[in-house]
């Protein structure tokens, strides 16, 4: 049964890839205000420069600016966002030093500080390795424009977008790159199809409504959350405003992970998601779909109907992958790495169930336990 029921899942991600799919061929609307976009910066991450420098090509019919944030001046990516002025003289952009640790969250404390010297009423926020099309701006900004007759109460207050991930060296990086494309972004969609809409954020953009930002009382409410990018979507939803889904797709570079470190990073997306929606993330075992099958077929002692059921299983999470991976998402990574699939699955599975064992998380170096969103901090992880 719980086979079947992964098949059943396949088939209505696909549905939802297809929806998307059509829905983004609908033609932009001409809106291009002012945006301050703004990066929280600590260290170099892989392919920071590249993703800076998309930033710095948009053709974009209104006015733009680049806002970078850091701990502190003596920090490796300050001399990165220097080098970036130098080259794009340009455009404008600043770099803020924002020493204040003003909660848990190291992200949105730099946010926090960073916000003051917007000068325009939308901020555009994502992480700093995203890079993006020429179009970015555009796409996204277009999201918010209000539809003839649309009443104020039904304006569009966040807006963010799908990513695929770009691998770094290691099998582990690949895995976490090939379950981004084939995995999450298809529950992404079949969530946003399920419930009519999204109801949550995405880190890898959140557009924000000024008036939007101010009616969840801004950036200090997310301070001790981990999930600070699902809680600022959910927060302009529950607070009337709706959060729509670009038809851009960016790109974010996946760390060359040791096992270790793609454990952690898989752990504490795992709990996040549990502790944000528990539900949702009980819900997850219909996902499993081709794991449930190969154990079905362990179960059954290679019966032929079993046998039947896998084949069909692993068929429709081709499909799905090729789907939401290839042609969604148009990440080039996906088909060569379609052989993976199963091992990928088999991890996720185990990650899965290791989630629901504690609350511990591994963030940037430090050990947390995340209660109802939001972070304690306990100290050094271990090497």
């Amino acid at each position: 049964m719980l086979a079947v029921a992964g098949m059943g899942y396949f088939i209505a991600a696909m549905v939802a890839a297809r929806a998307f799919l059509k829905a983004r061929r609908a033609p932009l609307a001409a809106f291009a205000p002012g945006v301050s976009i703004l990066k929280s910066l600590k260290g170099l991450d892989p392919g920071m420069m590249d993703g800076f420098r998309s930033h710095c090509r948009q053709s974009y019919a209104g006015d733009y600016e680049l806002l970078f944030g850091v701990h502190s001046l003596a920090d490796p990516a300050a001399a990165a966002v220097e080098e970036l002025k130098q080259e794009f003289p340009e455009r404008a952009i600043r770099l803020v030093e924002c020493p204040a640790r003003l909660g848990t969250n190291g992200k949105v404390s730099t946010l926090i500080q960073l916000a003051p010297y917007a000068r325009h009423e939308f901020l555009l926020i994502n992480d700093s390795d995203i890079t993006v099309s020429p179009r970015y701006l555009e796409r996204v900004m277009a999201c918010f424009a209000s539809a003839p007759g649309e009443k104020a109460d039904a304006q569009v207050g966040l807006v963010t977008a799908l990513y695929r991930g770009r691998a770094h060296g290691t099998l582990a990086s690949r895995l976490e790159a090939l379950g981004i494309a084939t995995d999450f972004q298809a529950g992404v969609l079949l969530s946003k199809m399920i419930e009519g809409g999204l109801k949550y954020g995405l880190g890898s953009t959140l557009a924000v409504r000024g008036e939007a930002l101010e009616a969840i009382g801004g950036f200090l409410p997310l301070v001790d959350q981990l999930a600070d990018d699902y809680e600022m979507g959910a927060r302009v939803a529950h607070a009337g405003y709706r959060v729509e889904l670009s038809a851009e797709v960016v790109e974010t570079g996946v760390p060359a992970y040791g096992w270790r470190g793609y454990l952690d990073h898989q752990l504490r997306w795992a709990r996040t998601v549990r502790d944000a929606r528990p539900w949702g993330y009980a819900g997850l075992i219909f996902t499993h779909g081709l794991c449930w099958a190969l154990l079905n077929v362990l179960a059954s002692g290679l019966s032929p109907v079993s046998i039947w059921l896998l084949g069909l299983s692993f068929f429709l999470r081709l499909a799905l992958a090729m789907t939401v991976g290839a042609e969604v998402l148009g990440d080039h990574q996906v088909l060569p790495s379609l052989w993976l699939l199963p091992l990928r699955d088999l991890a996720a599975m185990v990650v899965w169930v290791a989630g629901f064992a504690g609350n511990t998380i591994v963030w940037r170096g430090e050990r947390f336990a995340l209660k109802d969103g939001k972070l304690h901090t306990l100290g050094q992880a271990s090497k």
